[in-house]
């Protein structure tokens, strides 16, 4: 199963704009709309063709996402865990991920970030064969100084990012999904904390920018990228995910389907994630993907 790139999904932190809920439950396994919030983002490396994923957590919480997905050969995959036992920033990650990646490239996904549009997962795809510098998105945003910034030219190079800027020299936001080469582990071990005494993931970046290495994809506007961190994005992102799905009739986000799509898992084991979820809409889901492959596969 191994790869030249593996993922990390960032579960951590205590959750505090979502308190009193997050005093007893982690922020990422709350719901969005039909499914915990963590799927998204774990989708999001399984659409990029990473079957082996690191999930960093509170010594808190790593139960409860050893209990909700296990060690991911449900999926067709083969999922760790680590603790975090305090949250010092987004590159401490790789930090604690050193001996997981053991010198492959990487990808980092945010556990409460959501995106979702036309090409995503050609778009991961390519960007999971990075084997040197950086790539990361940039996404408009009306309030900027709420997020790390990148700048761009005429030509879509990278020529400053800042960390909530008081006034940000872009538009750009930067989503918290990232790819990174093999070296990503020795320069975030290199860091200096910064004032609030984190290693902070633009610091990172900014050290590929210096070196000419850092990649920028702009998202255009038929992308949604939902930070479900608060009460109201919570909301907004379930409301979202349950228009796209019901207009559809298709799921964003669900684990089963991506890897029997991907050949991950055979339709025996398909059958069984159907069969142990029956009685929910997601179960009801999963049978109606079963039944609609079984039909074609006869000529029906």
């Amino acid at each position: 199963m191994s790869s030249s790139t593996k993922g990390i999904v960032l579960a951590g932190g205590s959750g505090t704009r979502l308190h009193p809920v997050t005093q007893v439950i982690s922020k990422q396994l709350l719901p969005v709309y039909d499914k915990p919030m963590v799927y998204y983002p774990l989708s999001l490396l399984m659409r990029a063709g990473l079957r082996e994923v690191l999930m960093i957590s509170t010594p808190r919480d790593l139960p409860s996402f050893r209990e909700l997905l296990g060690d991911g050969r449900r999926f067709g995959m083969q999922i760790d865990y680590c603790e975090q036992p305090r949250p010092e920033g987004l590159a401490q990650a790789f930090v604690l991920g050193r001996e997981f990646l053991d010198g492959s490239s990487a990808c980092l996904v945010l556990g409460d970030n959501i995106l979702h549009g036309p090409g995503l997962s050609e778009t991961l795809t390519e960007c999971a064969t990075l084997r040197d510098g950086a790539h990361i998105f940039g996404y408009r945003v009306r309030d900027a100084k709420r997020y790390g910034v990148v700048e761009i030219d005429d030509n879509g190079n990278a020529i400053s990012i800042e960390e909530k800027p008081e006034k940000p020299r872009s538009s750009l936001a930067v989503p918290g999904l990232y790819f990174y080469g093999p070296d990503v582990c020795d320069l975030a071990a290199d860091l200096e904390p910064s004032e609030r005494g984190e290693l902070e993931i633009t610091d990172l970046n900014r050290r590929y920018l210096e070196q000419n290495r850092l990649k920028v994809t702009v998202l255009d506007r038929g992308f949604a990228w939902l930070d479900a961190g608060t009460h109201r994005s919570l909301i907004e992102a379930s409301t979202y995910i349950e228009a796209i799905e019901e207009r559809q009739g298709l799921k964003i986000g669900c684990l089963q389907e991506i890897a029997w799509t991907k050949g991950w898992i055979s339709k025996e084991e398909f059958r069984r994630e159907a069969d142990a979820a029956s009685g929910s809409s997601y179960g009801t889901y999963l049978a109606e993907v079963l039944e609609r492959a079984e039909n074609k596969s006869a000529g029906g």
